[in-house]
This record gives C-alpha cells, structure tokens and sequence, in this order.
C-alpha cells in the first residue's frame, strides 16, 4: 500500500488513524445499507443521507467563511450529483436488495479499472504495468459477474457493472472542470444528488410506509456520520498529506472488510469461485495503483 511517510508533516498516528477511518468505516457502509433497506427504498435512502449530510456539511461550511458554488460551477456540479450520487450510490442501495453486501463490495472495487479505462480514452497512454492491471482486473470483473451469486439476479448485477462505471466516468470527468473547492464541492454534490434521488425514486413508485422503524433509522444514520461526513473527510484529508497510492489504498481494503462484516454479522455465504475472482479484481487495481506510483515518481 505504500508508505505511511507524510507529505506535509502529519504524524503518523493521525495518518493511521485517517486509514482506519476509510478502511473501516467504508467498509461497513455495505453492511449499514443491508440494515436500512427496505424501511428506507434504495433512491429515497440515498436522498435522506445525502440530504442530511449534505446540509449540514454546507451549513457549516457557510459558517467558516467557504465560498458556496458560483453560477457556472452547479452546471457541472450537477453533473457530477447525477453520476456519482444517482447512479452510482443509489445503484449501490438498489444492487443490496438482492445481491450480498460482500459481492456488491467486490464488484465497486473495479471503480480504479474503470477510471484507467476513461483516462485512457481521453488521451493518457497508459504504461505496460496499468494495461497489466487493466487487463488483469477486468478478468477478476468478467468471472464476477459469470457467478452463479450474481447471475441469480439480472438487475442486482446490471447495478453493481454500472455503479462502478458511473463513478468513474464522474472522477475523470471532473478534471478540468471549474469546481468549487473539495469540500463544498461534496457538500454541494449531495445536496444537488438528494434532490435528484427523490425524484427519480418518487418516480418509480418508491415510497415511505410509516416511519421508517429505530434500527433501519439507526443505519441511515449511521451512514450520514460514517460513510459520507467521518469517512470522506479523513479521505479528503489523506489526500493532501499522504501519496495517493496510500490515499486509494481503500479500493483493495474495503471488499475484503465488507465481505468480513457480511459474513460474521449478516450471514452471507461466499463460494470459492467470489473470493478468487476478489482476489483477481484487487490484483489489477494494485498493479494498476503501483505502476501510477512509479509513473508519479
């Protein structure tokens, strides 16, 4: 994964501490979804978490003086809210009603292969070692899906290929674009992306019958303080004081912890044939996350 050495003085302590935080606390999302569906329809828990903590991201940071999107930013802002909030994470909630929380895991950690792909539609050549990975990758992705998990659920597995892609698409797409900054920018999105969740969620006939109960409201919560505020803050923060190879280190951490809670605490099952092709999926992204390393230095 890299070395824990910081770019900008960070203690260690902290830089282990901001690990854990994405390690563990994405990779639990996972299993935090399971608990808040069905109480919470896949596009209306994403509209109630990115809702809640969207605002009160953007709320306090009104208050600490950060600038809020111009006119021109919410154009791609908007953008982004559809692809990385709508068709990304409620795809992730849509995928959970009948896929285990473990393959879904599996199945977003493709997200680095499909970011390669489109950096290199758009012109970046990649090196032999990211084709290695790309190839490699797609390999684990392709025996994923041939499964017999995955294939006992046509829309589960169209949601879980398309999450990934979506969100991929959404990181390169970005680059170049006038945005705010990093924060707001995620604040802003959530906000924008819950509007959008509950429409597109209304819309195909999703619907709160009665007050969702105290624990799949526990979990949404839970999902608002740890996924989406503790979790992308440490990650935001990793970001500006450790390599990125050791900031993204999370893509081949999560699955592997996300199957561990699906299996102790929700029971699920995995064949040989889902852990091999785990293990063949987190291949390509660590030779694809080491060759950009090397590119880097």
């Amino acid at each position: 994964m890299g070395s824990l050495d910081s770019r900008h003085g960070a203690s260690r302590a902290k830089v282990v501490l901001a690990l854990l935080a994405v390690y563990v606390l994405w990779g639990s999302t996972y299993f935090a979804i399971v608990l808040a569906l069905p109480a919470y329809p896949p596009f209306l828990l994403t509209g109630v978490r990115m809702l809640v903590a969207g605002g009160l991201m953007y709320v306090v940071l009104r208050l600490r003086g950060v600038a809020a999107p111009t006119r021109a930013q919410w154009k791609p802002l908007l953008v982004l809210a559809a692809l990385m909030t709508v068709l990304s994470n409620a795809l992730v909630n849509f995928a959970e009603q009948t896929v285990s929380s473990g393959l879904v895991a599996v199945g977003v950690a493709a997200m680095p292969l499909w970011a390669g792909a489109f950096s290199a539609l758009r012109g970046h050549h990649p090196s032999r070692g990211e084709w290695l990975g790309l190839v490699v990758g797609f390999a684990g992705v392709v025996w994923l899906n041939l499964g017999g998990a995955m294939q006992g659920s046509l829309p589960g597995a169209l949601a879980v290929l398309c999450a990934p892609v979506f969100w991929a698409f959404g990181s390169i797409w970005s680059r170049g674009q006038s945005l705010p900054a990093p924060f707001m920018l995620a604040a802003s999105q959530m906000l924008a992306g819950s509007v959008m969740s509950f429409a597109v969620g209304f819309g195909v006939g999703e619907r709160f019958h009665g007050v969702p109960a105290l624990g799949p409201t526990v979990a949404m919560l839970y999902l608002v303080v740890a996924g989406s505020i503790l979790g992308f803050t440490a990650y935001i923060w990793l970001l500006h004081h450790v390599r990125p190879a050791l900031a993204t280190s999370y893509a081949y951490v999560n699955p592997p912890l996300a199957m561990l809670f699906g299996a102790t605490l929700l029971g699920e099952k995995f064949d040989s044939h889902a852990i091999a092709a785990m293990l063949v999926i987190l291949a390509g992204v660590v030779i694809i996350t080491r060759a950009k390393e090397r590119a880097a230095r």
